[in-house]
């Protein structure tokens, strides 16, 4: 499975399918032998390649470690934790969501309370829930492809319908065809990715509101990568007073650079998080987790400065790769997707930059690749290693 479209594997895929590491084959059943869904059979995992390279640079990963102070940080509010695991976590998370919602308030300039907000493993938990309680049987939900491949992965999972809309040449959406679509077909959920994955563009707040006035259900604004927009890019959070139905989810996993920690988040009207708690598992955020949350948010000043970092490298990509003559895509995210490859093109130029020890991602858009920002001598890496497969001046095609 890819960031793209679930129909590309081989060789930058890297899913491994069949018995794996279950012990399938030390116990003689496979896959095929067992009573699977036939929605899921012929389908595989989800998930980049992990290759031990000098360089990785395709999943979007903050590549600057947590700082000491905020680790010491972390370490002592783990010890606190320790003695009392023989006791289940708070499942409300209080306290962490009023530390988020204080983040949202105090970067946003204006007010989020704990009651608008809810937290769980990871963004991808809370799409699932979403979609556990707002989709489900007979009903359908809409996205604007290519987008992030686990909104229709989440669909399946939870037995909801998938509908693909359209993105513009630019990889944007366009309002008008996007309310007729949403009018015509009346999904009970929308998903918008902004900053887009894989494509990094952003949406404007316009075609935001317009989409929020035309769904009849929810719609879920997946703003993972907001914290790396350009100034003036629009949050979706300016607009959750004027639409009840409106949900933005966010991650902790790449400005605050932990991606390990699996803490993602969502801020909406006070009534989604009642819908929530219908459908989340018990204690489904350990202690632990929590307790590490809330060390980084209160050091979110330390974590936050690499953001800056990651902006200056992936301006800095997209400024060489334009100057290279590849087509590059505008980027609100910490990745670039860059290419206008020939199909056998696209998979030679991902080769050879593993070959030459650094890693992007292939993710399944025909003649494209997506290479994430790192440190300084990670992209020195990642550039000379494209120089040397793709000199420039040699211009991609336009098509």
């Amino acid at each position: 499975m890819t960031d793209g479209k679930t129909t590309r594997t081989g060789s930058s895929g890297g899913a491994v399918t069949g018995t794996g590491s279950s012990g399938g084959a030390a116990s003689g059943v496979s896959l095929a032998d067992l009573p699977l869904r036939d929605d899921l059979r012929g389908l595989e995992p989800y998930g980049a390649p992990q290759l031990d390279v000098p360089v990785r640079l395709n999943t979007n990963e903050n590549s600057y470690p947590v700082p000491d102070e905020v680790v010491a940080a972390m370490a002592a509010a783990i010890g606190a934790q320790l003695r009392d695991l023989n006791r289940y976590p708070d499942r409300d998370a209080v306290a962490l969501r009023t530390d988020l919602a204080a983040y949202l308030s105090a970067r946003h300039g204006r007010s989020v309370d704990a009651a608008q907000v809810w937290a769980a493993n990871g963004s991808n938990e809370i799409l699932q829930q979403l979609l556990q309680a707002f989709g489900g049987a007979g009903r359908t939900a809409l996205g604007f492809t290519p987008a992030y491949s686990m909104h229709p992965l989440i669909a399946l999972g939870t037995g909801t319908g998938w509908l693909d809309g359209p993105r513009t040449a630019d990889f944007g959406i366009d309002a008008d065809a996007a309310v007729a679509l949403i009018e015509a077909r009346r999904p009970e959920v929308v998903f918008v990715c902004s900053p887009n994955n894989p494509t990094g563009t952003a949406v404007s707040v316009e075609t935001l509101a317009a989409i929020a006035a035309a769904a009849p259900g929810m719609v879920i604004v997946d703003e993972a990568y907001a914290e790396f927009a350009r100034p003036g890019t629009p949050t979706a959070l300016e607009l959750l007073d004027a639409y009840p139905r409106l949900v933005v989810t966010r991650t902790m996993s790449k400005a605050f650079a932990l991606a390990g920690a699996r803490v993602g988040y969502l801020a909406a009207t006070p009534a989604v998080v009642d819908a929530l708690q219908l459908v989340r598992l018990p204690y489904h955020l350990s202690a632990l987790t929590q307790a590490v949350a809330r060390a980084a948010l209160a050091h979110a000043d330390a974590l936050l400065t690499t953001v800056d970092a990651l902006k200056i490298q992936r301006d800095r990509i997209v400024a060489e790769l334009t100057a290279m003559g590849l087509r590059v895509a505008a980027s609100d995210a910490n990745f670039v997707l860059f290419g206008g490859f020939a199909d056998d093109d696209q998979r030679r130029v991902w080769q050879a930059l593993l070959d030459a020890g650094v890693l992007v991602r292939d993710v399944g858009l025909a003649g494209w690749l997506r290479v994430s920002a790192g440190t300084p001598a990670e992209t020195d890496a990642f550039l000379t290693a494209l120089r040397s497969v793709h000199p420039v001046g040699v211009a991609a095609p336009s098509g």
